[in-house]
């Protein structure tokens, strides 16, 4: 992020919904250049992750990656946020084709709402997607691709994923709170919601 973080994790705000505004502000990515979210020539979908190294978050991203040609097509930009330190995220993330930043302190997932809950880990619809990234993960270890997650974690382990679409104009379009670990839209669901926000009168 282009602000210093503070040593406080700031509190939630009240969730945004359909309608909402969000203020212009530049992020700045771990890899790669500064961007402006709203981008006033496309859609932005926000998404919030957990930290670095997350086999869940990781088993996620990696089907956005594998689509992710077909996003840009329909005019959407890809962001995502973690709460890990931009030193330990980038270790983990150069090689996604779409821009990753670092909230270490919290402050846009305080200000988007997006919460942290041990039900998170605890709702049994998302144990499968875990046990199949805990699998790839080790996988990936054992064939030297790579690494473990750092072993403590300030911002927790317990965060709940959010997503977000942007119109130019600062607009929330669509947004998703996730209610377990692996509640996110999928890109089939991304797309539907930004050819849904494309269709919509202005």
């Amino acid at each position: 992020m282009s602000r210093t973080p503070s040593s406080r994790t700031p509190a939630p705000r009240s969730r945004l919904a359909p309608g909402d505004s969000v203020p212009a502000r530049t992020l700045a990515p771990v890899v790669g250049p500064p961007l402006a979210v709203p981008d006033p020539a496309r859609a932005v979908h926000v998404q919030f992750r957990r930290f670095a190294g997350c086999p869940v978050c990781n088993l996620h991203l990696r089907s956005v990656a594998l689509r992710h040609e077909e996003i840009e097509r329909a005019g959407v930009r890809e962001v995502v946020l973690f709460h890990s330190p931009a030193e330990e995220l980038r270790e983990h993330v150069a090689h996604l084709p779409f821009a990753v930043v670092a909230d270490p302190a919290k402050e846009l997932y305080a200000e988007f709402g997006v919460e942290a809950h041990r039900r998170a880990l605890l709702d049994p619809r998302g144990w499968p997607a875990i046990v199949r990234g805990a699998a790839r993960a080790a996988v990936g270890l054992l064939r030297g691709r790579g690494r473990l997650p750092a072993a403590s974690q300030p911002g927790g382990r317990t965060g709940l994923p959010a997503d977000f679409l942007i119109a130019p104009d600062g607009r929330i379009t669509a947004a998703k709170y996730g209610e377990h670990v692996y509640d996110q839209w999928s890109v089939d669901e991304l797309l539907t919601h930004a050819a849904e926000a494309d269709a919509a009168p202005a």
